[in-house]
Formats: C-alpha cells, sequence, structure tokens
C-alpha cells in the first residue's frame, strides 16, 4: 500500500474513532452548538501541522474562533479591502459579529515562514509567500540590528523573528478601529504567545518588561 493511501485510511480512521469516542463524550456540547456559536477568543496561528490551538489550549469546540496562516499574519488595516481579505474578514467577524473578548497572536518554534524572511530563493520558488510575508514589516531589519547591537549569538535570529513578529502582528490588531475602541475600553485583551514545540512551552508577552515569559 503507498503512503498515500495509508494516510487517507488513517484520516478515515480517525473520524470513526472520533464519532464512536470524542463525540459520544462530549455530546452534550455538540448538541449545544448546533444552532450557534460563542467563541471566547479569536486565535491567530501559524498553519504548521505541528501548531494545534484546542490542543495547547485544552480547549473544548466551541471556545476558539481560528484563523491559521503561514507565520502567523495579520494585515494592516488599510488593506482589508485589498490583497489580504480573507484574514482581515476573519478578524472583522470573530470580533463585530462574535464578539470575542480576547485575541491571541501565537508563534512558534521553527517557523518555516519566519525562516523564509532570510532566504534568497524564496522569490522565485514561492513568489505568492514572498508576498504575503511583506506583512511581517520590518521584523527582519530589527532582528539584526538587535543582534548586532546586544552582541547576541547569529544562531538566536530565529527565535527572535518569531518573537518580534508576533508582537508586530499584535500592533497591526490595532490599526482596526473596531478592535482599537474596543481595546482602549478594556473590553477586549490581546495576547501574545510564542509556543515551542519540542518543549511544550508557551511563553506570554508582557508590554510591560518587553520580553515573553513561561505561562506557568
Amino acid at each position: 500500500m503507498q503512503d498515500k493511501d495509508i494516510n487517507k485510511s488513517k484520516l478515515f480512521s480517525g473520524v470513526k474513532d472520533f464519532r464512536e469516542n470524542y463525540y459520544v463524550h462530549h455530546k452534550d456540547i455538540y448538541k449545544k452548538l448546533k444552532i450557534s456559536q460563542q467563541p471566547h477568543t479569536l486565535f491567530i496561528g501559524c498553519s504548521d501541522s505541528r501548531v494545534v490551538p484546542n490542543l495547547i489550549t485544552k480547549s473544548l469546540p466551541g471556545e476558539l474562533f481560528i484563523i491559521r496562516n503561514i507565520a502567523n499574519l495579520v494585515p494592516y488595516y488599510k488593506d482589508t479591502h485589498d490583497t489580504y481579505v480573507s484574514t482581515s474578514a476573519a478578524i472583522e467577524f470573530a470580533v463585530k459579529a462574535l464578539n470575542v473578548n480576547n485575541i491571541i497572536v501565537c508563534g512558534h518554534s521553527n517557523c518555516g515562514g519566519c525562516k523564509a524572511l532570510f532566504s534568497t530563493k524564496i522569490s522565485k520558488q514561492l513568489p505568492l509567500t514572498q508576498k504575503w510575508l511583506e506583512l511581517t514589516g520590518d521584523v527582519k531589519e530589527r532582528v539584526m540590528r538587535k543582534i548586532e547591537t546586544e552582541q547576541l549569538k547569529p544562531s538566536f535570529k530565529y527565535r527572535l523573528t518569531e518573537q518580534l513578529n508576533v508582537v508586530e502582528q499584535m500592533n497591526h490588531l490595532l490599526t482596526f478601529p473596531y478592535i482599537r475602541e474596543r481595546y482602549d475600553r478594556g473590553e477586549i485583551t490581546i495576547l501574545g504567545w510564542h509556543y515551542v514545540i519540542e518543549t511544550g512551552e508557551v511563553f506570554n508577552y508582557s508590554a510591560e518588561k518587553q520580553a515573553f515569559e513561561r505561562i506557568e
């Protein structure tokens, strides 16, 4: 049996197991979700297959409204009617229609999108990805300046890129007027997380300390 057939079989078996086990144990929740949803949090994460929002947060169905894209990026508000309408529309729906009271921007270790910022081949091999990564703003330049001025090891640049990118996207969220208004009134919280895949640790950004602190 070829790998693609094995993978297909695994997916079908997973659906069966879900229905016969997980669903049975959470049947009441699914019945309540039949008509509507009331998620409390918008989770903006990377499309990376290793990042599983509900698993990381131990959230049940109906709790998270999830947006996933390469490098967990947020368009500037001025682009909401242009190239990046898909992500912007999902943000708009989560905040204005579902009234979430938390927004999490979650980056992660070994992020391919962040690494691609330093690749010289991306423009030829992945032109659409390169266009999308323009939303990282000047993160790459800030990382290189920080490494030089603070004499950090070059090996630290990817982790630093992942974290500074999270902060950059948090700032992008505040360019959305309806988010800014809710944020200023204390009606919505914006969190920046960095998830370390190999250790299972999640670090939360402290604006006061301008540093990521491990969630204990």
